[in-house]
Protein backbone atom coordinates (compact mmCIF):
# COMPACT_ATOMS: atom_id res chain seq x y z
CA UNK A 1 0.00 0.00 0.00
CA UNK A 2 1.09 3.71 -0.37
CA UNK A 3 2.07 5.25 2.66
CA UNK A 4 0.51 8.83 3.92
CA UNK A 5 4.10 9.87 3.49
CA UNK A 6 4.87 9.40 0.18
CA UNK A 7 1.28 10.66 -0.57
CA UNK A 8 2.06 13.91 1.14
CA UNK A 9 5.29 13.94 -0.48
CA UNK A 10 3.67 13.89 -4.13
CA UNK A 11 1.10 16.61 -3.34
CA UNK A 12 3.58 19.56 -3.95
CA UNK A 13 4.64 17.90 -7.47
CA UNK A 14 0.90 17.76 -8.45
CA UNK A 15 -0.32 20.93 -6.88
CA UNK A 16 2.32 22.42 -9.19
CA UNK A 17 1.34 20.89 -12.65
CA UNK A 18 -2.05 21.39 -12.06
CA UNK A 19 -1.63 25.36 -11.03
CA UNK A 20 0.89 25.15 -14.42
CA UNK A 21 -2.05 23.26 -16.44
CA UNK A 22 -4.64 25.68 -15.38
CA UNK A 23 -2.28 29.17 -16.20
CA UNK A 24 -2.07 27.50 -19.76
CA UNK A 25 -5.74 26.73 -20.12
CA UNK A 26 -7.02 29.90 -18.72
CA UNK A 27 -4.04 32.14 -21.01
CA UNK A 28 -5.99 30.52 -24.46
CA UNK A 29 -9.49 31.36 -22.95
CA UNK A 30 -9.47 35.17 -24.03
CA UNK A 31 -8.11 34.14 -27.53
CA UNK A 32 -11.26 31.91 -27.70
CA UNK A 33 -13.89 34.12 -26.48
CA UNK A 34 -12.66 36.87 -28.39
CA UNK A 35 -12.33 34.75 -31.32
CA UNK A 36 -15.91 33.15 -31.44
CA UNK A 37 -17.23 36.52 -30.15
CA UNK A 38 -15.89 38.29 -33.29
CA UNK A 39 -16.78 35.51 -35.41
CA UNK A 40 -20.89 36.31 -34.27
CA UNK A 41 -20.92 40.18 -35.18
CA UNK A 42 -21.86 42.09 -37.73
CA UNK A 43 -19.73 43.21 -40.74
CA UNK A 44 -19.77 46.95 -38.87
CA UNK A 45 -18.87 46.48 -35.77
CA UNK A 46 -15.76 44.79 -35.43
CA UNK A 47 -14.17 47.92 -37.24
CA UNK A 48 -16.19 50.54 -35.84
CA UNK A 49 -16.40 48.94 -32.11
CA UNK A 50 -14.51 47.64 -29.52
CA UNK A 51 -13.04 44.21 -30.81
CA UNK A 52 -13.62 42.94 -27.03
CA UNK A 53 -17.01 44.04 -27.00
CA UNK A 54 -19.81 40.83 -27.13
CA UNK A 55 -22.40 40.78 -30.19
CA UNK A 56 -25.44 42.89 -29.47
CA UNK A 57 -28.66 41.11 -30.19
CA UNK A 58 -29.84 41.61 -33.93
CA UNK A 59 -32.99 41.98 -35.17
CA UNK A 60 -34.41 38.76 -36.03
CA UNK A 61 -34.72 39.91 -40.07
CA UNK A 62 -31.52 39.75 -40.19
CA UNK A 63 -30.34 36.31 -38.92
CA UNK A 64 -27.72 35.84 -36.81
CA UNK A 65 -25.11 33.99 -37.52
CA UNK A 66 -24.57 35.51 -40.84
CA UNK A 67 -20.98 36.04 -40.67
CA UNK A 68 -20.83 32.55 -40.17
CA UNK A 69 -22.13 31.74 -43.13
CA UNK A 70 -20.29 34.56 -45.75
CA UNK A 71 -16.90 33.00 -45.42
CA UNK A 72 -19.15 29.75 -46.82
CA UNK A 73 -20.60 32.15 -49.38
CA UNK A 74 -17.39 34.39 -50.59
CA UNK A 75 -14.86 31.52 -50.66
CA UNK A 76 -17.89 28.88 -51.33
CA UNK A 77 -16.27 27.25 -47.83
CA UNK A 78 -17.52 24.03 -47.24
CA UNK A 79 -19.59 23.93 -50.59
CA UNK A 80 -17.40 23.69 -53.18
CA UNK A 81 -15.69 20.27 -54.23
CA UNK A 82 -12.77 21.86 -52.68
CA UNK A 83 -13.93 23.01 -49.27
CA UNK A 84 -16.18 19.78 -49.35
CA UNK A 85 -12.78 17.82 -48.89
CA UNK A 86 -11.93 19.24 -45.77
CA UNK A 87 -16.01 19.24 -44.45
CA UNK A 88 -16.77 15.96 -45.75
CA UNK A 89 -13.51 14.67 -45.10
CA UNK A 90 -12.99 13.16 -48.71
CA UNK A 91 -9.15 13.60 -47.80
CA UNK A 92 -9.00 13.17 -44.57
CA UNK A 93 -11.28 9.72 -44.37
CA UNK A 94 -8.63 8.32 -47.06
CA UNK A 95 -5.41 9.88 -45.52
CA UNK A 96 -6.65 8.61 -42.25
CA UNK A 97 -7.99 4.85 -42.98
CA UNK A 98 -5.32 3.56 -45.70
CA UNK A 99 -2.13 4.69 -43.92
CA UNK A 100 -3.34 3.22 -40.43
CA UNK A 101 -4.19 -0.55 -42.55
CA UNK A 102 -0.26 -0.27 -44.39
CA UNK A 103 1.25 0.93 -40.52
CA UNK A 104 -0.63 -1.54 -38.95
CA UNK A 105 0.49 -4.46 -41.30
CA UNK A 106 4.33 -2.84 -41.43
CA UNK A 107 4.03 -3.04 -37.95
CA UNK A 108 2.54 -6.74 -37.76
CA UNK A 109 5.37 -7.73 -40.16
CA UNK A 110 8.25 -6.45 -38.56
CA UNK A 111 7.04 -7.26 -35.02
CA UNK A 112 6.40 -10.92 -35.50
CA UNK A 113 7.21 -12.54 -39.11
CA UNK A 114 10.75 -10.34 -38.91
CA UNK A 115 11.91 -11.28 -42.81
CA UNK A 116 15.51 -10.84 -43.67
CA UNK A 117 16.21 -7.14 -43.79
CA UNK A 118 13.48 -5.92 -41.09
CA UNK A 119 15.63 -4.04 -38.92
CA UNK A 120 17.45 -2.27 -42.26
CA UNK A 121 13.75 -1.71 -43.68
CA UNK A 122 12.61 -0.21 -40.13
CA UNK A 123 15.78 1.76 -40.51
CA UNK A 124 15.38 3.58 -43.79
CA UNK A 125 11.44 4.04 -42.90
CA UNK A 126 12.66 5.61 -39.56
CA UNK A 127 15.15 7.91 -41.60
CA UNK A 128 12.80 9.05 -43.70
CA UNK A 129 10.80 10.63 -40.82
CA UNK A 130 13.27 13.21 -40.82
CA UNK A 131 13.44 14.30 -44.16
CA UNK A 132 11.82 17.88 -44.42
CA UNK A 133 9.01 17.84 -46.12
CA UNK A 134 10.07 20.71 -48.78
CA UNK A 135 13.11 18.64 -49.45
CA UNK A 136 10.77 15.84 -50.98
CA UNK A 137 8.56 18.55 -52.58
CA UNK A 138 10.43 18.45 -55.81
CA UNK A 139 11.05 14.94 -56.45
CA UNK A 140 6.84 14.36 -55.42
CA UNK A 141 5.72 16.46 -57.77
CA UNK A 142 7.70 14.93 -60.59
CA UNK A 143 6.58 11.33 -59.45
CA UNK A 144 2.88 12.25 -58.91
CA UNK A 145 3.39 13.59 -62.26
CA UNK A 146 4.43 10.93 -63.94
CA UNK A 147 1.50 8.64 -62.54
CA UNK A 148 -0.74 10.88 -63.93
CA UNK A 149 -2.72 11.77 -60.44
CA UNK A 150 -1.35 15.53 -59.88
CA UNK A 151 -3.85 17.72 -58.78
CA UNK A 152 -6.45 15.12 -58.36
CA UNK A 153 -7.62 13.52 -55.52
CA UNK A 154 -5.98 10.20 -55.34
CA UNK A 155 -2.25 11.86 -55.45
CA UNK A 156 -3.04 14.14 -52.60
CA UNK A 157 -4.53 11.48 -50.52
CA UNK A 158 -0.94 9.04 -51.84
CA UNK A 159 1.12 12.32 -50.70
CA UNK A 160 -0.42 11.81 -47.20
CA UNK A 161 0.46 7.97 -46.98
CA UNK A 162 4.36 8.27 -47.91
CA UNK A 163 4.49 11.41 -45.69
CA UNK A 164 2.88 9.43 -42.46
CA UNK A 165 4.33 5.56 -43.26
CA UNK A 166 7.34 6.48 -40.91
CA UNK A 167 5.43 7.25 -38.19
CA UNK A 168 2.61 4.74 -38.21
CA UNK A 169 4.91 1.91 -38.70
CA UNK A 170 6.74 2.98 -35.47
CA UNK A 171 3.80 3.50 -33.58
CA UNK A 172 2.79 0.07 -34.66
CA UNK A 173 5.74 -1.82 -34.47
CA UNK A 174 6.44 -0.81 -30.66
CA UNK A 175 3.08 -1.72 -30.03
CA UNK A 176 3.14 -4.97 -31.40
CA UNK A 177 6.51 -5.49 -29.59
CA UNK A 178 4.94 -5.32 -26.84
CA UNK A 179 2.13 -7.75 -27.33
CA UNK A 180 2.95 -11.36 -25.63
CA UNK A 181 4.77 -13.47 -28.58
CA UNK A 182 3.32 -16.47 -27.28
CA UNK A 183 -0.23 -15.10 -28.99
CA UNK A 184 1.42 -15.48 -32.12
CA UNK A 185 2.77 -18.58 -31.70
CA UNK A 186 -0.59 -20.30 -30.57
CA UNK A 187 -2.07 -18.67 -33.93
CA UNK A 188 0.45 -19.78 -35.85
CA UNK A 189 0.22 -23.51 -34.84
CA UNK A 190 -3.77 -23.29 -35.13
CA UNK A 191 -2.91 -23.04 -39.15
CA UNK A 192 -3.20 -18.95 -39.19
CA UNK A 193 -1.45 -17.48 -42.23
CA UNK A 194 -0.12 -14.07 -42.24
CA UNK A 195 -3.09 -12.17 -43.15
CA UNK A 196 -5.82 -14.23 -41.07
CA UNK A 197 -3.50 -13.76 -37.75
CA UNK A 198 -3.04 -10.17 -38.92
CA UNK A 199 -7.26 -9.48 -39.85
CA UNK A 200 -8.72 -11.97 -36.95
CA UNK A 201 -5.86 -11.57 -34.19
CA UNK A 202 -3.87 -8.43 -34.21
CA UNK A 203 -6.43 -5.44 -35.50
CA UNK A 204 -9.07 -6.10 -32.63
CA UNK A 205 -6.12 -6.18 -29.91
CA UNK A 206 -4.87 -2.73 -32.14
CA UNK A 207 -8.10 -0.30 -30.57
CA UNK A 208 -5.82 1.35 -28.28
CA UNK A 209 -3.58 2.16 -30.72
CA UNK A 210 -5.45 2.62 -33.71
CA UNK A 211 -7.45 5.83 -31.91
CA UNK A 212 -3.69 7.20 -31.36
CA UNK A 213 -2.99 6.53 -35.11
CA UNK A 214 -6.36 8.12 -35.95
CA UNK A 215 -6.44 11.08 -34.25
CA UNK A 216 -2.53 11.86 -34.68
CA UNK A 217 -3.21 11.59 -38.64
CA UNK A 218 -6.57 12.78 -38.94
CA UNK A 219 -5.19 16.58 -37.20
CA UNK A 220 -2.13 16.05 -39.36
CA UNK A 221 -4.08 16.04 -42.63
CA UNK A 222 -6.71 18.40 -41.59
CA UNK A 223 -4.15 21.00 -40.74
CA UNK A 224 -2.39 20.37 -43.52
CA UNK A 225 -1.36 23.47 -46.16
CA UNK A 226 1.76 23.19 -48.42
CA UNK A 227 0.58 19.93 -49.43
CA UNK A 228 -2.65 20.32 -49.80
CA UNK A 229 -1.81 23.69 -51.74
CA UNK A 230 0.83 21.86 -54.10
CA UNK A 231 -0.90 18.53 -55.03
CA UNK A 232 -4.62 18.99 -54.62
CA UNK A 233 -5.58 21.04 -57.41
CA UNK A 234 -8.15 23.40 -57.64
CA UNK A 235 -10.91 20.92 -57.58
CA UNK A 236 -9.79 19.23 -53.77
CA UNK A 237 -8.41 21.87 -52.13
CA UNK A 238 -7.98 21.25 -47.98
CA UNK A 239 -9.83 23.94 -44.99
CA UNK A 240 -6.86 25.74 -44.90
CA UNK A 241 -6.21 26.88 -48.07
CA UNK A 242 -9.66 27.72 -48.38
CA UNK A 243 -9.05 29.50 -45.72
CA UNK A 244 -6.39 31.42 -46.61
CA UNK A 245 -8.36 32.18 -49.79
CA UNK A 246 -11.27 33.65 -47.52
CA UNK A 247 -8.91 35.77 -44.88
CA UNK A 248 -6.06 37.11 -47.67
CA UNK A 249 -8.08 38.60 -49.97
CA UNK A 250 -6.74 41.72 -52.01
CA UNK A 251 -10.03 42.72 -53.07
CA UNK A 252 -12.82 44.61 -51.06
CA UNK A 253 -13.00 45.22 -47.07
CA UNK A 254 -11.25 43.15 -45.16
CA UNK A 255 -13.98 41.79 -42.86
CA UNK A 256 -12.46 40.50 -39.44
CA UNK A 257 -15.84 38.86 -38.39
CA UNK A 258 -15.92 37.07 -41.47
CA UNK A 259 -12.11 36.16 -41.21
CA UNK A 260 -12.57 34.55 -37.77
CA UNK A 261 -16.00 32.65 -38.98
CA UNK A 262 -13.62 31.70 -41.41
CA UNK A 263 -11.22 30.59 -38.79
CA UNK A 264 -14.23 29.35 -36.50
CA UNK A 265 -15.41 26.57 -38.96
CA UNK A 266 -12.03 25.24 -40.20
CA UNK A 267 -11.14 24.41 -36.13
CA UNK A 268 -13.99 22.82 -35.22
CA UNK A 269 -12.94 19.07 -36.74
CA UNK A 270 -9.32 19.37 -34.68
CA UNK A 271 -11.25 20.66 -31.53
CA UNK A 272 -14.18 18.19 -31.83
CA UNK A 273 -11.67 15.26 -31.90
CA UNK A 274 -9.23 16.18 -29.28
CA UNK A 275 -12.48 16.90 -26.78
CA UNK A 276 -14.08 13.53 -27.83
CA UNK A 277 -10.70 11.11 -27.75
CA UNK A 278 -8.37 12.23 -25.85
CA UNK A 279 -9.27 9.84 -22.73
CA UNK A 280 -8.43 7.56 -25.22
CA UNK A 281 -5.45 9.21 -26.69
CA UNK A 282 -4.00 9.04 -23.42
CA UNK A 283 -5.08 5.31 -22.63
CA UNK A 284 -3.50 4.90 -26.16
CA UNK A 285 0.12 5.94 -25.53
CA UNK A 286 0.61 3.80 -22.14
CA UNK A 287 -1.53 0.75 -23.48
CA UNK A 288 2.05 0.93 -25.60
CA UNK A 289 2.56 3.63 -27.91
CA UNK A 290 6.11 4.48 -26.75
CA UNK A 291 7.06 1.02 -25.47
CA UNK A 292 10.34 -0.52 -27.68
Amino acid sequence: MTSAKSILSRRPAWVFNFVLASAGCFSWLPAVRDGRSTSLKPSTKPASRNVFALPLRRPRSTVARKPGAAPADSARLGRNPGAASGIRSAIAVPATILPILLGALNGYALSFWRPRGASLLFGILMAGAFIPVQVMMFPLVRMIGALGLFGSLAGIVLVHIIFSMPVMTLLFRNYYAALPHELFQAARIDGGGFFRIFAQLMLPMSLPIIVVAAIMQVTGVWNDYILGLVFAGRDNLPMTVQLNNVINTTTGTRLYNVNMAATVLTSLVPLAIYFISGRWFVRGIAAGAVKG
